[in-house]
């Protein structure tokens, strides 16, 4: 590979915003490029993810969640692939080699060789590495444990995790697949893309009465990227029984009135109780392949398709997160270097 350049550019905090952040809260700055120690591998990126919960960790973090607090001055970070410069020469990498790691938002990255993961064939593009497959996977079979027949509602259908949810909820075997979202636009994308049988639209009216209408049997599996009125239709509309699996809580951190480290709502326990709902936070990832290879696997078929933005140019880094926050953008959206 060419010689690393002397200098490279990175996305930094520079203030903390009054509500929302915007572009003017981050810069793109030029620093020397980052030498490995002994155990280190430099990586020269060339996607990385751009992900709503930057709003939690710049409001100041949640305690429990394993990600620390940005502060300005700070250097974002968040999921990346990149290719190998160098590697320590017991690593198993060589220059060259895709790896994926957690050092985002720069255009050449130094980490410990144990966090970097090497990339195989098993999905047909290194970017869908980037893509919330695993989670979706993971949330609908062991924490949800999605049924032939049963009927799935997904709120923030349209976002990283729910255009994966949906398609991935009808390959298992879901009946009927109902999403919600913020626009008459993605709506209808949601059914003629992404699997889903029929779409909300959040402020369009009532979410439970829109609910009603298209599950009016109600629902077995409530996968809740958002939580606050979407959260209290799910219970409304469950059938006894329902499995709910909590992954998000956009209501909380895309709100310009919230810090981004809360989502409060207020929900009817008595209809948790008479129903049997079992509710539960989603578990985190086990580790396990198999959600790779059936992702790959439907990739390749054509079955699943993973929807992403690529936003081209680390300059543009700030505003695509705008836009991200601003629900512009449907799937994952991804910073190409």
């Amino acid at each position: 590979m060419p010689p690393s350049p002397s200098t490279s550019r990175a996305i930094r905090l520079t203030a903390l915003p009054d509500g929302l952040p915007r572009p003017e809260h981050f810069a793109v700055v030029e620093e020397p490029t980052p030498v490995p120690d002994e155990g280190e591998v430099l990586v020269r990126n060339r996607f990385f993810h751009v992900f709503p919960s930057l709003r939690t960790l710049i409001g100041g973090g949640v305690k429990g969640t394993p990600f620390p607090p940005l502060r300005p001055g700070d250097t974002l970070f968040g999921p990346a692939i990149g290719e190998v410069v160098s590697a320590p020469p017991d690593a198993g990498l060589r220059p060259g080699d895709l790896v994926r790691h957690w050092m985002g938002w720069r255009e050449y990255a130094v980490t410990p060789a144990e966090q970097c993961t090497p990339l195989d064939d098993t999905l047909p593009d290194p970017v869908a590495h980037l893509s919330q497959a695993a989670l979706a996977y993971t949330a609908l079979t062991r924490d949800a444990r999605v049924r032939p027949g049963d009927t799935v509602f997904v709120s923030g259908g349209a976002g990283g995790v729910g255009s994966l949810v949906g398609q991935i909820a009808g390959r298992l075997g879901a009946e009927r697949v109902v999403g919600s979202t913020g626009s008459a636009d993605k709506a209808a994308r949601l059914v003629s893309e992404l699997g889903y049988d029929a779409a909300l639209v959040r402020d369009a009216g009532p979410i439970a009465e829109q609910l009603a209408e298209a599950a009016p049997d109600g629902i077995d599996v409530f996968v809740d990227n958002v939580g606050g009125e979407q959260l209290r239709a799910a219970i409304g509309a469950a059938r006894p029984g329902a499995r709910f699996v909590l992954v998000g809580t956009l209501a909380g951190q895309l709100s310009p009135h919230l810090t981004g480290t809360t989502a409060p709502v207020e929900i009817d326990t008595f209809q948790l109780v008479a129903k049997r709902i079992e509710m539960r936070g989603f578990g985190g990832l086990d580790g396990t392949a198999e959600w790779a290879e059936r992702f790959g696997g439907w990739l390749r078929s054509g079955d699943v398709t993973f929807p992403h933005v690529r936003v081209p140019g680390i300059d543009r880094a700030p505003q695509a997160l705008h836009e991200l926050i601003s629900g512009r953008h449907l799937g994952t959206v991804v910073v190409e270097l």
